[in-house]
């Protein structure tokens, strides 16, 4: 197992190369630094994944800047139908409050991605906002692939043209994942994992189609590590589009976890470097509590699917 360092604090992390070895970020940026896109993955409301990836595009956009070569942020936390209020935030046309009230921003936005956005602003780098229109995902989550039919042609354009486009692997893998999720029926199941590769599949678009209006430039995206853990997810659906794109995944694990005796698996990709991570606290302790916060979740995303327009039988 190689030497790793200490991670006395929540913003404290370990860069790993591809074989699972510590490295310098130097050195990690010059391996980085002839990707077309890079993925940095994270583990939402992580602060040591939100340092690395501030870090990250600065000292990326840095060696870009000093090759001639553009850089485009794109973030899975903002979508296609808030890029205008995006792009008026970029161009000082409005403030912060107006961006996290009326995009709206994530809950965690000032803590987590104000300091990619800031910077990105500084440096005039384009933000792309690259998700799926949250309302349409969240109505396919609902009544499925039906939905779409529903879609103005306006609406359309803030999905990706092929939305539920196969991406190989991934389907076991999302259903494992919600293994714990026992009380869905069935068809809801499916219509949630439709809406994740409506989210997949429309980042992957938004990316493909940066790259081909900015030729040579670099995407530095930002998502949560399932989207492009073992390249599935938006990975996946990003090479089905473009297959001749040089692809960098960079995937959080945490340290308590962590084997570094172990060889990688067939479904690791042999150019995935790696960021160790202090675990998060448990989020639930109290069954009870967890139960009534769940609820209220539950509640509240029922709300807004009564938004959701019927769908013909």
């Amino acid at each position: 197992m190689p030497d790793l360092a200490s991670l006395p604090t929540l913003y404290d992390y370990q860069l790993l190369d591809t074989s699972y070895n510590p490295i310098s970020e130097s050195a990690l940026v010059s391996s980085l630094s002839s990707a077309d896109v890079v993925f940095i993955g994270e583990y939402h409301g992580n602060h040591a994944s939100h340092l690395l990836q501030t870090r990250l595009l600065a000292a990326l956009h840095r060696n870009n800047q000093r090759d001639g070569r553009a850089t485009i942020l794109s973030m899975e936390m903002f979508d296609r139908a808030q890029q205008a209020i995006l792009d008026d935030y970029l161009a000082g046309n409005i403030g912060e409050r107006y961006l996290i009230n009326k995009a709206p921003a994530w809950k965690n936005y000032q803590g987590s991605y104000r300091p990619l956005v800031e910077y990105a602003r500084q440096h005039s780098i384009p933000v792309l906002a690259a998700n799926a229109s949250a309302d349409i995902v969240r109505c396919i989550g609902r009544q499925g692939e039906a939905y779409i039919a529903v879609l103005d042609i306006q609406e359309k354009r803030l999905i990706a043209a092929q939305p539920f486009a196969e991406i190989i692997g991934y389907e076991e893998k999302f259903f494992a994942a919600m293994s714990g999720a026992n009380g869905k029926p069935a068809e809801r199941m499916h219509n949630t994992y439709l809406a994740q590769i409506t989210r997949d599949n429309t980042m992957a678009e938004s990316i493909a189609r940066a790259l081909g209006s900015t030729p040579g430039g670099q995407v530095v995206h930002i998502n949560g590590s399932f989207h492009s853990d073992g390249h599935l997810g938006t990975v996946a659906a990003l090479k089905r589009l473009r297959p001749e794109l040089a692809i960098k995944v960079f995937t959080p694990v945490r340290i308590d976890v962590f084997n570094g005796e172990k060889s990688k698996s067939a479904s690791e990709q042999a150019d995935d470097f790696v960021y160790l991570v202090n675990p998060q606290p448990e989020e639930f302790v109290d069954r009870e509590y967890r139960k009534q916060v769940l609820a209220e979740r539950f509640a509240e995303a029922g709300a807004k699917a009564k938004r959701c327009r019927a769908v013909e039988p």
